[in-house]
């Protein structure tokens, strides 16, 4: 059953990462240890786990249940646990989500199959089959995550609102549209629907921009390494304070530009990359197909992280 019951995803909500030893496996006590990090972040509204950011791709269903009790186990008492479906096939994805509400999650954050990438936008009924599948096996809220159409897996505009209509559970999209005026129209029309939902913005290279257009949460990667920025950025930006979003914003942009730069695939290797900088992780191993980063790119962000002022653990404060 959902430890937190009647969860409505808003807010500031990390996607944590999954840290592994040297040999591939889980190396669950660097795991908690990161899920304390991001949960017990004054002003998180929730967590995320099996996520891309904690490389889902690559964990099998066993894993992924270890990942969600440990996770549980942690911090599930302090914040609402969210946790990712992702898989190809319906079946499987209802499987996912039965299991994640038996061990206590608060909410789904279910992807786009990739069986879905060859012409699925064409066939709008496949993601309201996929989705209902999945509502028939639980009663957990529903985050769709809407991927850019360019990608071959993004909703249309027209699909959403089906799929809202069909699956009362949805309450909220994680929105990488990546199309500034899709994003807009998102938030504009689903939030306020009859029975609305939420907007969680994805879109971490332009966060503000995104923000401001009245995004009522997000839901980022980027959050495994500066929940508190993204917090007081969410804060300015609802108490309508231009400047003091303006100046969380200039420590943010180096680490955005660094994180999501070309090859975007490498943007979660660098996060854990900018832990083991910061003394969060003591190594940044991932799994095949990812492979480790460049010294020389390590640097880069070490570099980003001077920049936003983010000192090592045990560091002296910097001077005001």
């Amino acid at each position: 059953m959902p430890r937190f019951k009647d969860f409505r995803p808003a807010g500031v909500i990390p996607a944590t990462l999954l840290a592994l030893n040297h040999d591939l496996s889980i190396d669950e006590r660097q795991t908690r240890k990161h899920l304390r990090d991001c949960a017990l972040v004054d002003g998180v509204s929730a967590v995320t786990v099996n996520g891309h950011a904690s490389e889902v791709h690559a964990c099998s269903f066993d894993e992924q249940r270890q990942i969600l009790a440990a996770s549980l186990a942690e911090v599930g008492d302090k914040v609402p646990l969210i946790s990712g479906i992702y898989a190809d096939g319906s079946i499987e994805a209802a499987r996912l989500a039965k299991m994640a509400e038996h061990e206590g999650a608060s909410c789904l954050l279910v992807f786009p199959p990739n069986s879905m990438s060859m012409g699925g936008q064409l066939r709008p009924e496949m993601a309201l089959a996929h989705y209902s599948r999945i509502a028939d096996a639980t009663d957990l809220p529903i985050i769709a995550f809407q991927y850019p159409m360019a990608s071959g897996l993004g909703y249309t505009f027209d699909t959403l609102l089906k799929l809202f209509e069909s699956v009362p559970t949805i309450a909220a999209i994680k929105d990488w549209s990546n199309d500034v005026m899709l994003h807009e129209k998102h938030v504009r029309t689903f939030q306020g629907l009859p029975r609305p939902v939420n907007v969680l913005t994805t879109h971490s290279s332009w966060l503000m921009a995104s923000l401001t257009l009245g995004c009522n949460g997000l839901l980022s990667g980027s959050g495994s390494v500066i929940a508190d920025l993204q917090v007081a950025l969410f804060g300015a930006v609802q108490a309508g304070d231009l400047r003091l979003a303006q100046a969380i914003n200039d420590r943010i942009v180096p680490l955005s530009q660094a994180f999501y730069a070309s090859p975007f695939l490498d943007m979660h290797n660098r996060m854990k990359e900018a832990l083991v900088l910061l003394g969060r992780l003591d190594k940044a191993v991932v799994r095949p197909p990812l492979v480790k980063i460049t010294d020389e790119e390590v640097a880069l962000i070490g570099k980003a992280l001077e920049q936003a002022g983010i000192r090592r653990e045990g560091a002296m404060p910097m001077a005001a």
